[in-house]
C-alpha cells in the first residue's frame, strides 16, 4: 500500500491514490463500518490498520465514497507530526570514505525536531544571514508501525511499517560551526519526506535500493542503499536500546556520497534551486529552494 496524507475542505486526512482518485481512509473506512483514525500516527498504531484500510478501499471502489479528485488536493508529508525524528550519521560506506571519516563501529545518531517536516512540493526556504551553507542529502526513511523497546535485529523489522523518500537537509555552517549537529540539522522545513510511505511489503529488499539526488536537473548524488553499514534492522534495535520509537516516528538512514559540502567546488542549495530526491520503489521528492 502507498500511503499518503492530504488536504482538503475536511481536513487532513489519510489516503491511497486509485485509479478513480485519492479515497480519504477514514471517511470511506465510517460509511464501510471500520474505525480508521484521521491522524497517521494513530493509524499506523492501530491493530490490523492494513486490512482494515484495504476493506475501507474496496468500499469506496464499489460505492465512490471518499474518493476525491487528487487535483482537489494538496499533498502533505506521508507523517506531517511524527513524535521523532532520529537521524544516522555516516551510514553509507562511500559517504564516510568520501569525508576521510572512519567506518563507525556502532551507529552514530542524532535527531531533527519535529517541526523540519516538510512536504513533497514544499518550500525549502532559510534565511541566508542566518546561514550561508545549506546542502542536500538524500535518505530511505523508515517510519515506525509498532512500538519498539529492546527489540532485537531479528524482530525488528516487525516493527517498521513501511518507507519513505527524505531529505536531511542541513545547514553545514551551523553543523560544523557548533560541533554538533541539532541546530544545524533543525532548521523549519529541513526534512521534507514524500511523496507516500510505501509498506514494507510493497519494497523488496530495502538494501538493495537505487537512491539519488539531482539540482536543477543534474545528477549529484548516486549510489544504492547496498552501500550500508548497518542495515534496516539493526538502526532499529539499536534505537529501542535507548529510546521507545512509536508508531510514526521517523528513522532517518544516512546519506550516500556527493553531498555539496564536500564536492570541489562546493556546490550548496541557493534561492531558486530545485531538489529531487528519489529512491527505487518509493518514487521521487520534489521540492523548491527560497531566501526566507
Amino acid at each position: 500500500m502507498r500511503l499518503g496524507t492530504y488536504e482538503s475542505g475536511e481536513g487532513t486526512w489519510p489516503g491511497v491514490r486509485t485509479g478513480a482518485g485519492v479515497v480519504n481512509l477514514p471517511e470511506a473506512g465510517e460509511a464501510a463500518g471500520v474505525d480508521l483514525p484521521a491522524h497517521t500516527n494513530e493509524l499506523l498504531g492501530t491493530w490490523e490498520w492494513r486490512p482494515k484500510a484495504e476493506l475501507a478501499l474496496d468500499y469506496a471502489a464499489e460505492t465512490g465514497v471518499g474518493v476525491y479528485d487528487e487535483g482537489d488536493l494538496s499533498q502533505r508529508a506521508p507523517v506531517p507530526n511524527p513524535g521523532k525524528i532520529v537521524c544516522v550519521g555516516l551510514n553509507y560506506r562511500d559517504h564516510a570514505e568520501e569525508g576521510g571519516n572512519p567506518i563507525p563501529d556502532e551507529p552514530v545518531l542524532f535527531a531533527k525536531f519535529p517541526t523540519t517536516v516538510n512536504d513533497p512540493g514544499g518550500e525549502i526556504a532559510w534565511d541566508p544571514d542566518y546561514t550561508e551553507q545549506v546542502d542536500y542529502e538524500a535518505e530511505l526513511v523508515a517510519v515506525v508501525g509498532e512500538e519498539a523497546r529492546r527489540v532485537d535485529a531479528d524482530e525488528a523489522m516487525d516493527h517498521v511499517a513501511g518507507f519513505t523518500v527524505g531529505n536531511d537537509v542541513s545547514a553545514r555552517d551551523l553543523q560544523h560551526g557548533d560541533g554538533q549537529w541539532v541546530r544545524g540539522k533543525s532548521l523549519d522545513g529541513f526534512a521534507p519526506t514524500g511523496p507516500e510511505l510505501v509498506t514494507t511489503d510493497e519494497v523488496g529488499d530495502p538494501h538493495d535500493l537505487d537512491i539519488w539526488t539531482e539540482v536543477n536537473g543534474e545528477r549529484l548524488q548516486e549510489s544504492s542503499t547496498d552501500q550500508f553499514i548497518f542495515g534496516v534492522d539493526e538502526l532499529v534495535a539499536f534505537c529501542s536500546r535507548a529510546f521507545t520509537l512509536e508508531p510514526g516516528d521517523l528513522v532517518f538512514t544516512g546519506t550516500p556520497p556527493g553531498v555539496g559540502v564536500y564536492r570541489e567546488p562546493p556546490i550548496l542549495l541557493a534561492d531558486g534551486d530545485e531538489v529531487t530526491v528519489g529512491v527505487e520503489e518509493l518514487g521521487e521528492l520534489h521540492n523548491h529552494c527560497a531566501f526566507d
